[in-house]
Parts: structure tokens; sequence; C-alpha cells
């Protein structure tokens, strides 16, 4: 297994060591991820699981946010704009009671329990419980992220208790204790989802939200409904992938990016084979503006953006390219049986706002640019929101592999799952290769290139690209991907390490 912190990594391990499968120890490592990386995922956010059981069909478990059931006017919400630093680039995120979706990852935790779990949850909600009660040591990472996040950490009574305790934030070798959020998730598995949907976490949110600007009401956490999909697939030279279905886009852009490669030579990483993939990027962002998928994905984006009229427009364009010149975590987890689970979890940067009685800070994914394409505030009622987020897995070609994959980052996690997929599957680098190699990505003209790539490429890239910033080294930016793999070679894993990622191989491996 593959994820972003060693607490998380322990749980997921000692599941299996016990003899559950790969979905219970996912099931557990995102509990433990909840005590472990709060900064990224929360009970208060929303996720996707891609399941590949040994047995039975692939599926998509989205518990990804809903909007609420009805829009209160801009003059009545608490929604505030912030700024947040990442060293080399600054970006701008909304908070507020106002910026809350309706969560689903306690839904979605439960619903895969039921359908694919094999241990029972008390056991596999232990080790969250343990980590919120007895704390967990801040790590670099983590330091980082309260820095980076640290004006909306230090917005509200509530998060300025519960992440700078002794009024400062905390930093490397502290230890974060969270017992409120251990209490809950005591609660949570004895008592089952209804506390969280049902009981008193809703009816709390829905008072909050009458009297501070909030739209989420009881009615909408009694409503919201993990719905269970088909993956989207696609053959890459031989490859069968797996990922991320609409209404979530990030699935669908990395197919269209593949699918554009498909017919060239693979990927190499010389200068000329770079200036390619950004080329790709650039058009992979041109098609989800001019093919209509900020505001809508359905099936029918799929249909037209895998036509092969469609590829073959946009290949063309690709050709004229001078072929010489989300906060989120993510989870991997594969077992000898034949199971693969990959879990993408989000939190958004978090609202500002902690739940009652959780410890847990509410989503503010109606404050992100990215998921509110008509502009804030004109987000559809009872709506379940699109997603960059792509959990995947790819049965490689003449059985040659399992690999599961998948990326934290926002916009950049379509890009991070791209170049990770090339490397893994064009340059049949190692999983440890492929995931800390250097990468680029593009948004609106510009274009972001991570320090690490030679002096030529990055000449090449520069002078095609006159809008760009070269970053000095890795930054967690950039994404955040987790790999897991099991081939004729045996077991192997890539923690990214621009997020603190960690990989475990079971003892047998």
């Amino acid at each position: 297994m593959a994820c972003g912190h060693p607490v998380t990594a322990a749980a997921a391990r000692d599941v299996i060591r016990e003899g559950g499968n790969a979905f219970d120890a996912v099931i557990a490592a995102l509990w433990a991820a909840c005590a472990a990386e709060p900064l990224l995922v929360s009970p208060g956010g929303g996720g996707f699981l891609l399941a590949r059981p040994a047995e039975g069909p692939a599926r998509v478990y989205d518990f990804f946010v809903q909007t609420p059931g009805r829009r209160f006017p801009a003059e009545q919400e608490d929604f505030r704009r912030i700024e947040v630093d990442f060293g080399a680039a600054r970006q701008a995120f909304h908070i507020g009671l106002g910026s809350a979706a309706v969560p689903g990852i306690v839904a979605g935790a439960f619903r895969l329990h039921r359908e694919l779990g094999s241990v029972p949850m008390l056991r596999l909600i232990a080790p969250a419980v343990a980590a919120a009660r007895e704390g967990v040591e801040i790590l670099p990472l983590q330091t980082y992220l309260a820095q980076v996040l640290s004006p909306i950490l230090g917005d509200t009574p509530g998060t300025r208790a519960l992440f700078l305790p002794e009024g400062t934030l905390l930093a490397r070798g502290d230890r974060h204790r969270q017992p409120e959020l251990a209490d809950f998730f005591d609660a949570l598995a004895r008592e089952g989802p209804d506390l969280m949907y049902r009981g008193e976490v809703a009816r709390a949110v829905d008072l909050a939200s009458r009297s501070g600007g909030g739209h989420l009401r009881l009615a909408d956490f009694e409503g919201y409904e993990v719905q269970v999909r088909a993956p989207l697939e696609l053959e890459y030279r031989g490859h069968r992938v797996l990922t991320n279905p609409p209404p979530a886009s990030g699935g669908l852009l990395v197919s269209f990016a593949l699918a554009l490669l498909a017919e060239g030579d693979p990927l190499t990483s010389v200068p000329r084979d770079v200036r390619r993939l950004a080329a790709t990027l650039d058009l992979v962002q041109q098609a989800r503006q001019g093919e209509g998928l900020l505001d809508r994905v359905d099936q029918e984006s799929v249909d037209r953006l895998l036509d092969p009229e469609c590829l073959a427009r946009y290949r063309e364009v690709l050709s004229l390219h001078p072929r010489a010149r989300e906060a989120t975590t993510h989870i991997s987890v594969l077992d000898a049986r034949g199971n693969a689970a990959s879990l993408t979890g989000s939190n958004g940067e978090g609202s500002g706002w902690v739940m009652p009685g959780t410890g847990a800070m509410l989503n503010n994914m109606l404050g992100e640019a990215d998921l509110q394409p008509r502009g804030f505030g004109r987000w559809p009622p009872d709506t379940r929101l699109t997603s960059m987020m792509a959990p995947t897995v790819v049965e490689e070609a003449r059985g040659a592999g399992l690999t599961v994959l998948g990326s934290g980052g926002s916009n950049r996690i379509r890009s991070a799952i791209l170049q990770v997929l090339l490397g893994l599957l064009d340059q049949h680098l190692p999983a440890s290769s492929a995931v800390a190699r250097p990468r680029l990505h593009l948004e609106e003209g510009r274009l972001e290139i991570e320090g690490g790539f030679e002096s030529e490429a990055v000449d090449g890239l520069t002078a095609r690209w006159p809008e760009h910033r070269v970053w000095p080294g890795l930054n967690l930016f950039f994404g955040g991907a987790h790999v897991v793999r099991h081939s004729r070679k045996g077991w192997s894993g890539a923690g990214d390490p621009r997020r603190g990622g960690v990989s475990w191989v079971g003892d047998d491996g």
C-alpha cells in the first residue's frame, strides 16, 4: 500500500496482517488519515474509491460532496476570501459556513464496508481513535501545510482550538492530540452513519448554518446517498485503464490525454517529448473549456471527447506543436488475493468551521473556484459536484501486472496521474522513479515547471510558453501520487515525496 503518512500506512498494514482484505485496509487507512492528515482529509469532506475486486465487476463509489438543497442570498451567507501561499505561488480560496457542501466520507466508508469489507468497523476505526487520542507527531509536511493554510487555521475559535492549542501553529516534533475526534470516531463505530446524517452532528450543522450564514440543513444530510457507478475504461497501448467516470472530470481528462498520445511513439524523457507532454496538457485544458466540461460532465461528455473524430481533430493540433522544440490525499492498496482499492479523499482547504462534537473541520467545496465554473453563489442545488479526483487501476498488457494509483492536488491531479502513468507504461520506470520525477502543469495558458528538468528541456519549454514559472524543486503544488504494483517481478510501491508519502510491502513480498 502507499499513502501520505506513516500512521495511515500502519493502520492498513495491521489490518492486512490480521487477515483483512484491501477494502478493509483502505477503510482503516481513510479513518487514520482523518486523524493523521486532518489538513487534507476529514469526516467533513468527500471522495471517491475505485474498487477492483478479485472476483466481480470493478466499481466506483462516489461519496463526494453534494450541494445543499437550497441556495440562500449572498448577503445572508458567511463566505470570505483568503489567500494561501505555496512559496512560489499564491492561490485564492473562499471559506466560511457558506462555503460548505454536504460531506460524504462517513457515508462512503460505511457503504464500502457493508458491501466489500470483512473486518468489524470497530476494529477498522480503532487505529484512528488511538492516533487522535494519543496524538500524532507533526512531520515536516504537516508543518509546511499548517503554514500554507494558516489563514484558515487561525480564522475561528474552533480552528484555533484544534490547530493552535497553545496560541501558535503546531510545528515539527509537536504531538497533535484530538480527543474530541477520538470520541466521535468511537461513537461512530458503535452507532453507525446515522450519528452523522440523522443525529446530533447534522442537527448541530443545521442550527449553526441557520444563525451563521450557511446553506446546509438537516434535510441535506438526511438525503445524502453514496452513488455507485461502473468505472470509465480506456485501452492504452494494450493496457486496460480503469478510472473515475462522470460527473467527475479528472478521469475523463486523463483518458483524453492518453487517447491523444496512444497513436504516437511512447514518450521518453528527452527534451522533445517533454515539450510534447506540455502540448498535450495544453490541449487537455483547451478541450475542457472548448467541449463544455467546466460546467457539466456526463456520459455525453465521454462520447463527445473520446469520439475518434474529436480525437483526430485534437491530434492534428498536437502534431502542429514542433516536436523538436484539490487539499487532498490518496490511498492505494493491493492485496495478495487480487483486490485493488484506490481512494482519493479531500476536505478542500477546510471551511474554517469545526463541526460540533466531532473535532473535524467541514469542507469548503463551494468556495473552490475550479468546482464553481458558473461563478461563486451560482451552484445548482442538490447536485453532486464534479471533481478532478481520479482514483485509477491499470490492468497491464498481457497480464504483466496490476497497478493502483491516484493523487491529491486539486487541478494538478490530472497532470500528476497522467505523468506517472506515462512513466510506468511508456518508459517502464519503477514506481518510485515514476512518482519522484519532476512534473509539468498547464492552466489558463501558464506553464508550471517543477524543478529537476534538464536545462535543455526547460529552455525549450519556456521558449514555447512565455507565460511560465520555473519552481526551485519538488513541491506539493504538483500533487501527491501514491502507487502500488504487483507484477511478475514482485510487489512494489511508492509514496510521493512531495507529500510525505510512504509505502509498505507485506512481509511475504
